[in-house]
């Protein structure tokens, strides 16, 4: 599996991350433990050295399962576990909210759901816009100091903003959206990136399984499942996308053997720093990770994937849809962390 240092930390992380959201179960319909044991424990030993977590998936329960599955398999040395910090919840509604107290009381928590005694790679998940980020930015590089954790990243920042932290703290990774489908990072965040000596962590690389190769226009979701929101998956735009893949795959398919979802992977780590992160929830679901390594994507197909892009796709959408709200509620001022 090929490598990739996490900014100046000396950390050094595989190139495909596990995204565990979907093992947390909130907005995925559900979670089960066993199989997401088995999963965790299977991606550590195919070489998928990070796992990306956040108390917020499942409210506690995705980290919980990570570290359990470190634990029970005798693996916490051999990951890099990245998780976050930075939001609140209530009655299943989550806020921002990155003030440093809150932040002191989120870590121990985080630690002892993961049963670790430091963090690999901590992030703030989202901007809280009520709090200076020159506030977070200090309680990181003090925790950093302390030992509880080895590395600062941020997620869902724009440039500007990370200017701000970066006077306050070592930055050494950001976390944005960015996959075939999602783009947006090509014009700000990712030549910030590149510019700044930051490692960019893609989340959703698989454009929540748009990329996959499994999802049709006639495919269900059901419960809590974010894709009954997702504007992507709402028709018409959803023909639209699943035209674009099927393309995509049968270019993958003829010109290198591979499959749509290897050509998208791919795709993100010939972009620069980056790293993928791929959500599972079973083993067998981790299998195309050995098609990813050992090519990369020429220039000529490079100019056809964006053609498919721009010929299929005439009604794009954002990720946007997924963010918290940028205020929290008076009483979430007080409210201890879960």
């Amino acid at each position: 599996m090929e490598q990739i240092g996490i900014g100046t930390s000396g950390l050094k992380s595989s190139r495909v991350g596990l995204g565990t959201w979907a093992i947390g179960g909130w907005m995925w319909g559900g979670t089960d433990e066993a199989q997401s044991i088995a999963t965790i424990q299977s991606a550590i030993e195919r070489g998928v050295t990070l796992i990306d977590t956040a108390p917020v998936y499942g409210f506690g329960r995705s980290e919980e399962i990570v570290g359990k599955a470190l634990a029970e398999g005798g693996l916490r040395e051999r990951a890099v576990i990245a998780t976050k910090l930075g939001l609140n919840w209530k009655d299943g509604k989550v806020y921002r909210d990155s003030r440093p107290e809150r932040i002191r009381q989120e870590v121990e928590a985080s630690l002892r759901r993961l049963q670790t005694d430091v963090i690999d790679l901590y992030q703030v998940h989202w901007p809280d816009l009520e709090t200076p980020i020159e506030d977070t930015a200090r309680v990181l590089a003090d925790l950093r100091r302390e030992g509880k954790i080895r590395a600062i990243g941020v997620s869902n920042y724009s440039p500007a903003q990370m200017d701000t932290f970066r006077a306050a703290a070592t930055l050494d990774a950001v976390q944005p959206p960015y996959n075939l489908f999602e783009r947006e990072i090509e014009a700000d965040v990712l030549p910030y990136a590149k510019e700044n000596g930051l490692t960019v962590l893609s989340y959703g690389a698989l454009c929540r399984g748009l990329l996959s190769g499994r999802i049709t226009a006639e495919t269900e979701f059901e419960g809590d499942d974010l894709r009954r929101s997702d504007p992507k998956f709402q028709q018409p735009r959803r023909n639209q996308y699943v035209a674009a893949m099927r393309e995509l795959d049968a270019l993958a398919r003829a010109r290198f053997g591979k499959s749509v979802l290897a050509l998208a992977v791919r795709w993100v780590l010939d972009q620069g720093p980056t790293i993928a992160l791929w959500g599972a929830r079973r083993p067998d679901q981790l299998d195309p990770v050995k098609d990813i390594d050992g090519w990369q994507i020429d220039d000529d197909t490079r100019r056809e994937i964006d053609a498919i892009l721009n010929r299929c796709i005439t009604d794009p959408v954002s990720p946007a849809f997924m963010a918290p709200p940028e205020k929290r509620p008076a009483d979430m001022n007080t409210q201890a962390v879960g």
